[in-house]
């Protein structure tokens, strides 16, 4: 039986969000958009037949539908992902996975009440390389990571001025969380302790300078509110004893924009990492994967060789929510890690407001 899916958002992110579903077999069936001329332009473009404006006519009146995909702004995230899943839908849902930790709770009480699937799209987990590196420590090649390093760094980056991306009631925080997706992917890697405390500063010095703009994201809103950070360092210390640091920004003196992952583990090393030749353009990108290892009383650096893949996962993440509420597949991220992730993000933006180190009960 084919897996039938309604789509909320008919924004840029659906050009992956329907390669994905419809490289796993999945049936686009009903899009709905406030804005009804992208609603339906997606809908044209995808041959998705139903068409809605509001997300709870679309889950009153379809009720053979299996699953929702939320494509939405942040604030947004919560509401729709509990409606659906109360609707008894599972749920494939964009990142950042809301706006704080508690929403994040309260989506996953609602997803085990409802005993539905409720995964996000950390797609930086389904590049080639990160299922390759995977291998490797999963084979114990590896051994356990000690510490980790997690970057996701820009120089002229900041996605528009005054609209949600830069309101953190909208948003709940700047690049942060909106590139969390680094952090994530280290944890993953560490397969994914519990974090004990994080000591963290934010840094807001080009927020509001234009010259700091990137090319992409929303236009400028007049009179519209800017009040998160450009860029936040922070260091996580687990309950397992790992470590891991991050730097993450939309504006500062880099170089050139990273994506990258470093790891130090007790049998080998090793790197994912992404540079970008400007700012957001990714058909600049050039991709790095590799294994430091000891041999023969010898450093060996081993090159992991993969497909190209320039949607960085986007594409092969959908699928694997289709497949995994199929039981084709292992989810590739579940509610309790999304809680953990938001847990670090809360502690952080709070030790920055405070100077001081903040304990992850």
């Amino acid at each position: 039986m084919t897996t039938k899916i309604g789509i909320i958002g008919a924004g840029g992110m659906l050009q992956y969000h329907a390669a994905g579903f419809k490289a796993a077999g999945a049936d686009l069936f009903a899009v709905c958009d406030m804005n009804q001329v992208a609603a339906k332009k997606a809908a044209d473009e995808y041959g998705i037949p139903h068409i809605f404006s509001d997300s709870e006519k679309m889950l009153d009146e379809l009720g053979e539908l299996d699953a929702v995909s939320i494509i939405t702004p942040n604030r947004t995230h919560r509401p729709l992902a509990i409606q659906s899943l109360n609707a008894g839908k599972h749920v494939f849902c964009e990142k950042p996975p809301a706006l704080n930790a508690e929403e994040v709770s309260q989506m996953k009480s609602a997803a085990d009440q409802a005993e539905k699937t409720l995964m996000f799209n950390f797609n930086n987990r389904a590049r080639p390389e990160s299922y390759a590196l995977r291998k490797y420590i999963e084979a114990g090649e590896v051994g356990r990571i000690n510490s980790a390093q997690a970057k996701w760094i820009r120089r002229t980056g900041i996605p528009g001025f005054g609209g949600w991306f830069t309101n953190k009631e909208l948003s709940g925080g700047g690049p942060l969380i909106d590139l969390l997706h680094m952090v994530d992917l280290a944890m993953f890697y560490m397969d994914y302790p519990a974090p004990s405390y994080v000591l963290a500063q934010t840094f807001n010095d080009f927020i509001e300078n234009k010259g700091f703009k990137g090319p992409w994201g929303i236009p400028d809103v007049q009179d519209g509110v800017t009040d998160v950070e450009s860029a936040a360092h922070g260091f996580v210390r687990f309950e397992t004893g790992q470590v891991l640091s991050f730097q993450v920004s939309w504006a500062e003196m880099n170089k050139r924009e990273e994506v990258s992952v470093t790891f130090q583990g007790q049998k080998s090393g090793g790197m994912i990492r992404r540079l970008f030749g400007a700012d957001g353009l990714d058909e600049t990108a050039i991709d790095d994967c590799e294994l430091y290892v000891q041999e023969h009383g010898r450093s060996v650096n081993r090159s992991i060789i993969t497909e190209e893949n320039q949607d960085m996962g986007r594409v092969r993440s959908a699928e694997n929510f289709v497949r995994s509420i199929n039981g084709e597949e292992k989810p590739l991220n579940t509610p309790d890690q999304a809680l953990n992730l938001m847990r670090i993000i809360d502690s952080t933006y709070e030790s920055a407001r405070t100077g001081r180190p903040v304990d992850i009960a």
